[in-house]
């Protein structure tokens, strides 16, 4: 398809998404696609990411049962994910999973891919789900919808202060490289910083991040928090954020909220817990549960909050993975015995489903116990559990290598 200039994908820096009626949905609605990025960097995939390649594509996998992936891919591991790509043409009822090169310093797509936006000219955001569950619906709601993606600034989570690595800059290039290939057009939001994995909104103008990690002094140290707060709402559309005080234990990012709460649908939220309290979580989920039980939203509705229990045996990386790795200078070095930020909060909801991690050994009653609320909670959705402790074990979850694109009914497909 030839592309005339007009059509271009635009980098957007004379308006800001709210000023043109866009906003981020729902991660609970549905999807055209979602962006992931193939596992290379010896600093977090040990044994040159041999057991990272296979939980990825268990994901990706179960997400392509329902919604298109687009996977990126660099040099170095290219060849692995078109030949995972061409492997599951085999089997029957998947979407198309897109490869494609895209040089990358790590796999945390969720933190360096756009943050999506939509504008519906006819009817509300939640008009195109029904209660909160996933299923399209496909009238003149939709019909003039449109996509466009959100360009953040990234530092590693911290830059000079805490950052992981010390090199960044291809991750900080991703956002925009995928809108242009993708033909979506871009608001530049650098030089502020932010991750996706640090927000998460209800799509009707409630948004959740953490203080902890939005008020971290390695990301906007020269704004006061009503002057972050300001850009949230400029850049997302939303009309209220809730600022949870914390997030999970010993998660490296300063403690990102995908990792702690989520919302299922507007108005009802999942919180990580545990009644353990000798465990450092209880304080922590405690104080986000008394926090989320004063306030309301922005539809002034109290909240409904569900309590998801961590993992009842701590996950902690071991001797025989730590020799796996690979670190360079600048890097973030694990040690044995660490404890990782094992939360079963840290799912993806897909188009006709939730992809939740799982841990295996001594906390398959854990794992179980998850995979049952979950059911409860979202019954109109399969539970798919996928083992993700050679996700953990690089830093994050199946949420953090995963982002989401909202649907819209014309697809703009390049040539790969």
């Amino acid at each position: 398809m030839k592309i005339s200039k007009a059509d271009c994908p635009k980098m957007i820096k004379d308006t800001t998404p709210v000023q043109d009626g866009f906003f981020m949905p729902g991660e609970f609605e549905q999807h055209q696609g979602c962006i992931m990025i193939w596992p290379e960097r010896p600093g977090s995939w040990r044994n040159g990411a041999k057991e990272a390649e296979t939980a990825f594509s268990a994901v990706i996998r179960a997400i392509a049962a329902s919604e298109t992936v687009y996977v990126a891919a660099g040099k170095k591991g290219i060849d692995h994910a078109k030949a995972f790509a061409e492997s599951l043409k085999k089997e029957e009822n998947l979407h198309p999973v897109v490869v494609f090169e895209m040089e990358t310093d790590d796999s945390w797509a969720r933190d360096v891919a756009p943050t999506f936006l939509v504008n519906r000219t006819d009817g509300k955001i939640s008009d195109l789900t029904a209660a909160g569950n996933g299923t399209a619906q496909t009238g003149d709601d939709v019909k003039n919808s449109q996509v466009r993606g959100v360009n953040w600034s990234f530092n590693a989570w911290g830059g000079e202060v805490d950052g992981l690595y010390a090199s960044y800059e291809k991750d900080n290039a991703f956002a925009w490289n995928f809108c242009r290939k993708f033909e979506f057009d871009c608001y530049d939001a650098e030089p502020f910083v932010l991750e996706g994995g640090s927000i998460h909104s209800d799509g009707e103008g409630t948004l959740l991040v953490t203080e902890s990690c939005l008020l971290s002094a390695g990301r906007n140290p020269s704004l006061t928090k009503e002057q972050i707060e300001e850009q949230l709402k400029c850049y997302l559309g939303v009309e209220k954020v809730l600022w949870l005080p914390r997030g999970i234990y010993q998660d490296e990012t300063n403690e990102h909220v995908d990792n702690v709460c989520a919302f299922l649908r507007p108005g009802e939220v999942v919180l990580a817990w545990t009644n353990n309290q000798n465990d450092p979580q209880y304080a922590m989920s405690k104080a986000s549960f008394e926090y989320l039980s004063s306030v309301r939203d922005a539809k002034a509705r109290k909240l409904i909050i569900h309590k998801l229990p961590i993992p009842d045996i701590p996950v902690c990386i071991t001797k025989e993975e730590l020799e796996g790795y690979e670190f360079e200078e600048g890097e973030d070095v694990r040690e044995v015995g660490e404890r990782l930020a094992a939360s079963y909060v840290n799912f993806y909801f897909s188009n006709n489903a939730v992809v939740m991690p799982v841990f295996g050994g001594e906390n398959e009653e854990s794992d179980l116990r998850a995979q049952q609320i979950m059911a409860k909670l979202c019954p109109d959705r399969k539970i798919i559990p996928v083992y993700a402790r050679d996700i953990l074990t690089g830093g994050g979850n199946i949420h953090c290598i995963t982002q989401q694109i909202p649907y819209r009914e014309f697809i703009v497909q390049p040539s790969i």
